[in-house]
């Protein structure tokens, strides 16, 4: 899983594509050039057979083929990577969409890099060089991509449920009188995302961010939990008592909402 920080300092978790799904969207889109180039053929042998009686002059035959060369190659994947902001039908199979290093939305300028230099490491050199580019960075990184400033992300991610703060046991009487409401947004998020990221982390790591949480958010809370209290434990809590304060204001609110609807909506006011 690939971190940005964007402007607003929001992180965005982006899963790069691996090298596998990359490999099987661009053979999908070659099979389609293929398919679209013999079907041009036959258009334009048709046509221009009807116009000049059958005979082809050499030169016209090769500019013509040159053409079609440079559509199938060139200008309809570029064309249509710009329009779509990424996707061709490789990529809509398998899920993927090429975005800027920041995780925005290609441009013109993005596609026709790219374009250009799968020319060279795709068809001349038949993906070779394709290949051993993408083993040496970790989001599996073409050429035209590290020319481009460009990567393959993965949109169909299986999200995964995010695990809820428990109350401890040894806290839970605590938790019935404590003052959290001066918590601020800010850092309740920050020991959100530390209590779903923890199983991750290595003991120190883990011990000493808990740490800092728990000094940071004990200046919020009011009064201080028992002395022997872990600072995990602590963070747990008061997330915990947050949600199930949060959960319980907004039922209240509901039912105080419902109330007056039902009140408005009888004699002598309906």
């Amino acid at each position: 899983m690939s971190s940005i920080v964007t402007g607003e300092a929001v992180v965005l978790e982006l899963k790069p594509a691996g090298f596998a799904a990359r490999g099987l969207s661009i053979i999908i889109d070659i099979v389609a050039q293929i398919v679209l180039t013999v079907l041009l053929v036959l258009l334009v042998g048709d046509v221009f057979g009807d116009v000049f009686g059958g005979v082809l002059d050499e030169a016209l035959t090769t500019a013509l083929l040159l053409v079609l060369v440079v559509l199938v190659l060139v200008v309809v994947p570029v064309t249509v990577e710009t329009l779509t902001r990424g996707k061709s039908l490789g990529r809509l199979v398998m899920g993927l969409r090429i975005v800027r290093d920041d995780g925005g939305a290609i441009r013109f300028r993005h596609a026709f890099i790219r374009g250009m230099l799968a020319i060279l490491e795709i068809y001349l050199l038949g993906g070779s060089l394709a290949f051993l580019v993408s083993l040496f960075n970790e989001r599996s990184k073409r050429l035209g991509d590290l020319l481009a400033g460009t990567y393959a992300m993965r949109e169909r991610v299986v999200a995964r449920p995010r695990a809820l703060a428990v109350m401890p046991p040894g806290l839970r009487q605590w938790s019935e009188t404590a003052d959290i409401g001066r918590l601020p947004d800010a850092l309740a998020r920050r020991m959100s995302q530390f209590l779903s990221q923890a199983p991750k982390l290595t003991p120190l790591a883990r011990h000493t961010l808990a740490l800092d949480l728990a000094a940071e958010a004990s200046h919020h809370v009011s009064p201080a939990p028992p002395t022997d209290t872990h600072p995990e434990e602590f963070v747990h809590a008061v997330i915990a008592a947050r949600r199930d304060r949060d959960y319980s204001s907004m039922m209240r609110q509901r039912e105080r909402t419902e109330a007056t609807a039902r009140r408005v909506h009888t004699l002598p006011f309906s």
